[in-house]
């Protein structure tokens, strides 16, 4: 190896291992990881740096931007650790092209001072080092570079090669990993495991025999409308923050009070990644069964087809439909909805600028859309599912009212601490999500076919300085099935199936929720056929 890159490697070797205790939380020390991780750390900078310093033809420059790139995931990791109580994962890489195509959802949470110096300070350094630092081609002559730099490579590789196979096994815990493994080691490790990781197959869906229930229904009359609404954020900050008004959420209070069934809800999320509890809701597969493949299982729907609540209800003749005010390429739904089963996806194209409150199209808007679905009657009962926005962060970005408070924080001052006006922000949309809730049951009330309304929230908000202040919430979510039959709709389900008895909240998982919801319409049904399934007993040989 040439010396011109034996001092910038080592170099950049050590300040690389040094910026990993920048990393909040922090991993373990290097001396008490294993020897494997050690190699994949060395290994890791070894392949950046010579793949780097063969682009650029000068190694200096080559270490800044390695280490300008690390220094880049390492603020992303804090940001989403402090946010979403989750470092970096080597999924997340996708989300940096998400950052240009929806600066807005991104952007912010990194910090735009910062993008903005970030960039400029790049955009400097390039133009620095092009000048003063002299290409290797020219110094040292092609051959002898690309020899060296072909080494460092060689090196980097063989090094992974050895160190990765004999890596610890990860937990999917990403906290967890990263504090045993470190960023490169952890990145490689995640990266690895999603690779992997088997797709689930169509039977560990429960909507796989589901379906068949569906189809076995006699009729299309008695099958009531159902409306599912996944709300943006939705949880009840009244137990977790005395401030909050205690009527805040009226319509919600009177709707759980005559629900069919309700309670507190195990969300896979918090803060953001809403397909996670979306994916868990509609497939009714448990996150740990998606393997490395649950922090975004929408990747990996979007190439395969699995069975969902939406396929199921479309098998007993319903009409599906998706509502979600944002855009269709998000996430991938465009290509996730309708391999779902869904007939039709209503995106943020069907609305109206006008339809705004804040920076998302409002609840109310949503809900007036839900109401014209419902109205199109073409004598088949339909099943509407609708992801709102309304709620969505960065919640900083909007300038809370002193003229909402009355119905938010009556007892608040003005101006609003810190730790507030976030706070404030989410509880106004909080507020229009209950009415939101208010005019869906209303419009299900008033139409022909009777109706059935699910309701839930994807994750708590993303509140970091209230939730310094005030502790973090519990992460659960709440539930509800509501029915315009009112409680006594709630029917009988399978043998030895404990539910909820005189509107006592009922825990339950994200994946058991769409079940659930199902099992409101066709569970008679599936009573009678499980019991049919049931073998008949035998007489031991």
């Amino acid at each position: 190896m040439i010396s011109a890159l034996m001092w910038p490697l080592l170099v950049g070797l050590v300040m690389c291992s040094a910026f990993e205790a920048l990393l909040n939380p922090r991993p373990r020390p290097f001396w008490q990881r294993s020897i494997a991780v050690n190699v994949t750390h060395t290994g890791s900078w070894l392949l950046l740096f010579g793949l780097l310093a063969l682009l650029l033809q000068r190694p200096w420059f080559a270490v800044v931007v390695v280490l300008s790139l690390q220094l880049v995931v390492i603020q992303s990791s804090n940001s989403k650790s402090r946010t979403l109580n989750e470092p970096f994962i080597c999924h997340d890489f996708e989300y940096f092209w998400d950052a240009i195509l929806h600066p807005r959802l991104y952007v912010p949470f990194f910090g735009v001072g910062l993008a903005i110096a970030a960039s400029s300070a790049g955009a400097v350094a390039i133009g620095a080092f092009f000048y003063w630092e002299t290409s290797l081609v020219t110094s040292e002559g092609a051959s002898r570079f690309l020899i060296g730099a072909f080494e460092v490579i060689a090196i980097g590789v063989l090094l992974l090669s050895f160190s990765l196979p004999k890596q610890p096994a990860i937990t999917l815990q990403p906290v967890h990993d990263m504090h045993q493994l470190g960023l490169f080691a952890s990145l490689w490790a995640y990266g690895v495991a999603l690779m992997r990781a088997p797709v689930p197959k169509p039977e560990q869906s429960p909507f796989h025999a589901l379906t068949e229930v569906a189809k076995a229904h006699p009729t299309e009359q008695s099958l009531p409308n159902v409306v599912f609404i996944q709300s943006e954020s939705f949880f009840d900050p009244r137990s977790w923050c005395d401030d909050v008004d205690s009527g805040l959420l009226h319509h919600f209070d009177t709707t759980r009070a005559n629900a069919t069934l309700h309670g507190p809800l195990n969300v896979p999320a918090w803060g953001a990644n809403t397909v996670r509890t979306e994916c868990a809701v509609l497939t009714g597969i448990a996150p740990e069964k998606w393997g490395a493949r649950q922090f975004n299982p929408y990747r990996t729907l979007s190439r395969h087809t699995l069975p969902s609540l939406a396929s199921s209800f479309k098998a007993a003749g319903y009409r599906t439909v998706c509502v979600h005010p944002y855009l269709a390429s998000f996430y991938f739904r465009h290509k996730v909805i309708p391999q779902m089963g869904f007939d039709q996806f209503v995106d943020i194209s069907a609305f109206e600028s006008s339809d705004k409150a804040g920076q998302y199209i409002s609840d109310r808007a949503v809900a007036r859309k839900i109401g014209r679905l419902l109205e199109d009657d073409d004598n088949r009962p339909l099943f509407v599912f609708v992801i709102t926005m309304e709620n969505h962060g960065p919640l900083h970005l909007e300038t809370p009212s002193q003229d909402t408070l009355a119905a938010t924080m009556p007892g608040a001052p003005w101006p609003l601490p810190d730790h507030l006006r976030d706070l404030a922000v989410y509880l106004h949309h909080l507020g229009e999500s209950d009415k939101m809730l208010a005019s869906v049951k209303s419009t299900l009330n008033t139409a022909n076919r009777q109706g059935l309304l699910g309701w839930y929230g994807d994750h708590v908000p993303i509140l970091p300085e209230a939730y310094e202040y005030f502790t973090p919430p519990d992460s659960r979510t709440p539930y509800m099935i509501w029915s315009t039959q009112g409680p006594e709709a709630q029917h009988l389900l399978a043998a030895g199936e404990r539910l909820a008895s005189a509107n006592e909240p009922y825990e339950l998982a994200a994946n058991e929720l769409g079940v659930q919801l199902f099992k409101q319409v066709f569970g008679h049904d599936i009573s009678s056929v499980m019991i049919k399934a049931e073998p008949e007993p035998q007489e031991q040989e």
